[in-house]
């Protein structure tokens, strides 16, 4: 698309791809609501979507050109240098919104946890007023390929979580069987850590959460021995666990020198985005701290594996994209050529009611020789119309989008200009008088 589009999508990424961890963080502060609603105060914003994950930090907008969706963008990821700002401008983004659901964008290739975290950014937009018809259609299209790469291919099968590639890192360094894991935190991440540790045959599971319920029904959720404790014991239970997996959404560090104090040899993974762990304790003896980077040792190894896979999406994803921007280029020229005809529809209705009055004045006018009148200026509408309703079906096609947003400029539906009243006895601007009406009209008039 050209800068000249309306309903451009333009959407800015700061992922694992090409930022490191801390730079994700710089971005994750507010919730994904704040930003839609940030975004929809800024001018020429007409839909929003933003999506926060451990490994991602993205935001989407549609405005009438891509000019004003960068400017709208522009303070998203202030504190992150240039080269680890993506900008998506239209079809980039919508080939992007794809790729994410599909999981080819996240650090465990094909992994599942995206498409639930996809489908509730989503709707947290949505209640906030930021999805409308063209973020609708090219997030439900996302989910849709998202849905199907899973169905249709194996690309999810091995690693499937930054959880389980976690406790694939934590096998190189431990013996499972004879090792008692904490995991913090009791959300989505959480708990698939919990199972790929029950899985890996750990011989104890401690869930720690600020809501205790919720860390025990993350401990029931597992076969093996585990229990569900407060935020309150973690210093206890970091001095019994000789690897902790944490996952929390805290803002603030939940592990530092203080909750770390008795902890003897230990291996700590932190795949919170925030942080979850303070990097500081890292010097400490006795621990040893890896993070979301340390990752891709352990998911290279399934993306190998899943390769094969992952090209079957590809191809998946550019038919669904052909698709959905085939469609959007229709609705485009369709509203063009709507507003057009609707704009055409008021001259002709207002002329011909003008037009008919008049005859009528000149003596009698049978409802044949009104409806011939009618079919006269349908016809006439029809035909100057032809041409142009051809041509902007042809721009949509080849992408010309100035030509579709010229014609929505000069046929805009919304425009209600009246003709002005007339001086007394004068005819109305446009409206012809007898001698003006074409004399083959008059004699098919005269013949009804």
């Amino acid at each position: 698309m050209t800068e000249s589009a309306a309903n451009v999508i333009s959407g800015v990424s700061v992922s694992h791809t090409h930022a490191s961890v801390e730079e994700i963080e710089c971005v994750t502060g507010d919730t994904e609501r704040e930003v839609v609603r940030d975004l929809l105060a800024r001018d020429g914003v007409e839909e929003a979507f933003a999506l926060r994950t451990c490994n991602r930090a993205e935001a989407y907008v549609v405005t009438d050109d891509a000019a004003a969706g960068r400017r709208a963008l522009a303070e998203f990821a202030p504190d992150v240098r240039d080269g680890a700002v993506i900008d998506l401008e239209h079809e980039a983004a919508v080939r992007h919104l794809m790729r994410v659901a599909s999981g080819l964008e996240s650090l465990v290739l094909g992994e599942d946890q995206i498409l639930g975290q996809f489908r509730t950014a989503f709707e947290e937009a949505r209640a906030v007023g930021g999805i409308g018809p063209t973020l609708d259609e090219a997030l439900t299209k996302a989910l849709h390929v998202g849905e199907r790469a899973r169905a249709e291919t194996a690309i999810n099968e091995g690693v499937v979580s930054l959880g389980s590639a976690a406790v694939r890192l934590a096998e190189r360094h431990l013996d499972l069987a004879e090792t008692t894991a904490l995991v913090v935190g009791a959300g989505e991440m959480g708990l698939l850590a919990a199972r790929a540790l029950d899985a890996a045959g750990v011989q104890r599971v401690i869930v720690a959460n600020r809501t205790v319920p919720h860390a025990e029904h993350v401990a029931r959720d597992v076969s093996c021995d585990a229990i569900g404790i407060g935020l309150d014991a973690l210093s206890a239970a970091t001095a019994r666990a000789g690897l902790v997996v944490s996952a929390t959404a805290s803002p603030d560090y939940v592990l530092d020198d203080e909750t770390l104090a008795a902890a003897g040899e230990t291996l700590l993974v932190d795949i919170a985005q925030p942080r979850d762990i303070d990097p500081a304790v890292s010097t400490r003896p006795g621990l040893t701290v890896r993070d979301i980077d340390a990752l891709e040792s352990v998911t290279d190894e399934t993306h190998d594996r899943r390769q094969e896979a992952a090209a079957r999406v590809e191809a998946m994803i550019d038919t669904e994209f052909t698709h959905l921007m085939e469609r959007f280029k229709r609705n485009r020229a369709d509203e063009a050529i709507s507003a057009m005809y609707e704009s055409a529809e008021r001259t002709k209705q207002a002329e011909l009611e003008t037009a008919i009055r008049k005859l009528e004045a000149q003596g009698e006018f049978t409802e044949k020789q009104r409806e011939t009148v009618a079919a006269l200026a349908d016809a006439l509408v029809n035909q100057l119309l032809s041409a142009p309703t051809k041509s902007l079906r042809e721009a949509a096609a080849e992408d010309d989008w100035t030509t579709i947003h010229t014609a929505m400029q000069l046929f805009d539906p919304d425009f209600e200009a009246e003709l002005p009243d007339p001086p007394t006895g004068e005819q109305p601007a446009g409206i012809p008088d007898d001698s003006d009406i074409p004399s083959h009209v008059l004699e098919r008039l005269s013949d009804d």
